[in-house]
């Protein structure tokens, strides 16, 4: 019987499973599909350290029922899953009163304080680190008024902790040379990415297989507690092990139900686009923030990702939002052409923005390690280390009450 059982092989639960084998724990990993694969390889590539802002704002809310329903807005719904979400909804509109959303965002930058540090450690420590790329970067302003506008969401940023500069339209074109004129950019000068997520998401399931965790094609169903110990069950499988880690990203809502623990976790359908090209016309990447898409350089190609689009699990792909990041690409660059390939994801979504972190309500036989939205490759190294510290028995090394299931 197996110590530690993590489900899920994305981005957190390769990293958590490393860091538990790399303490000398006895552990497994579960998942049906190839290791990092998913939005753990589908993403923007950045680590996103600047990020303490949470999705539900006093602004967004104000900007709710047009953005929900505007096809062509960087936050949409699909009108059939409506029904299903509006309790999300409820939850979320709540989230974006102003106190609750301050309180997100501090909670947010108290996850993201430490979460380059721990990277750079981490690329190291797969053999990666050609990998992670030092060269910061940009939220885009097409003119002056945007990026006068943008102040005060900076100054905000700044009193999070986050290091930014305003630069104006010379400065960014010296900067990025390849892109049209615009108005000028917030540079996170000291922010870091991926130039392969998917070649990265390869280093750490190697250096998973390496520090000896046995890893099982498998998915689990059903998940309940007996004896002191826990049992996962589902197609085919059967395991017993004394702890469980919930890893599951937009997936972990019915094991947790299954543990005691009711998370309103939903799912965000995440979209990218690719360009094959010898060399990117970016140094580093850029997010178009009238339009809510990142612009990614990568290893042999442009990818541009991003927009929100709330429609579950089982809904097709939405050709029209793969469209609408073509288009956008293609008002940057109309030369670009058709996309070489395009794919979709599933993000975890929670309404207040901040992953579930901690311990079940009946104990910790049972962890909670999900709902990262659009941080779950930034924040992944963090929430390994906070994982291991709470089945270590140690204190971990922030409060994590903003984080915990019971929250709800």
């Amino acid at each position: 019987m197996p110590e530690i059982a993590v489900i899920g092989a994305g981005v957190i639960g390769l990293t958590t499973a490393l860091h538990l084998a790399r303490d000398g724990r006895d552990v497994v990993l579960i998942d049906p599909n190839d290791p990092g694969s998913g939005c753990s390889h589908g993403n923007a590539g950045t680590i996103a350290d600047y990020a303490v802002q949470p999705v539900a704002t006093p602004d967004v809310l104000r900007a709710l029922p047009r953005l929900l329903f505007d096809r062509n807005s960087p936050l949409s719904i699909r009108t059939a899953a409506l029904p299903a979400l509006a309790p999300w909804l409820l939850r979320f509109a709540r989230q974006s009163l102003p106190a609750n959303a301050a309180a997100n965002a501090q909670a947010l930058a108290t996850l993201l304080a430490d979460a380059g540090p721990r990277w750079r450690d981490l690329a190291d420590g797969v053999a990666a680190d050609h990998l992670l790329q030092h060269r910061g970067c940009l939220y885009l302003y097409k003119d002056t008024a945007a990026l006068v506008a943008a102040k005060s969401d900076m100054a905000h940023r700044r009193a999070l902790g986050v290091t930014v500069d305003l630069i104006d339209a010379d400065a960014l074109a010296a900067l990025e040379p390849g892109l049209p004129p615009m108005g000028g950019a917030a540079y996170f000068g000291g922010a870091m990415f991926l130039s392969d997520p998917g070649a990265l998401m390869q280093h750490l399931a190697r250096a998973v297989t390496g520090a000896g965790v046995l890893q099982h094609r498998a998915t689990v169903t059903t998940l309940m507690r007996t004896g002191g110990k826990v049992h996962l069950t589902g197609p085919g499988f059967d395991l017993t092990a004394r702890h469980v880690v919930i890893a599951t990203g937009a997936h972990g809502r019915t094991l947790a139900l299954q543990a005691g623990d009711r998370v309103p976790l939903d799912t965000e359908r995440g979209y990218h686009a690719e360009w094959d090209m010898p060399a990117p016309r970016l140094s580093r990447p850029a997010c178009v923030t009238e339009a809510g898409f990142y612009l990614c350089p990568m290893d042999g190609r442009l990818r541009a990702a991003g927009t929100v689009e709330l429609g579950g699990l089982t809904a097709p792909p939405s050709p029209h939002r793969i469209d609408r990041l073509v288009q956008g690409a293609h008002r940057i660059w109309g030369d670009l052409g058709p996309p070489t390939r395009t794919w979709m994801g599933f993000r975890p979504s929670i309404p207040d923005s901040l992953p579930v972190i901690g311990p079940s309500r009946h104990g910790t036989d049972v962890i909670h390690a999900y709902g990262h939205g659009h941080l779950g490759v930034t924040l992944a190294p963090v929430t390994a280390a906070l994982i291991a510290a709470i089945l270590a028995g140690s204190r971990p090394s922030i409060d994590l009450a903003p984080y915990a299931p019971q929250r709800f």
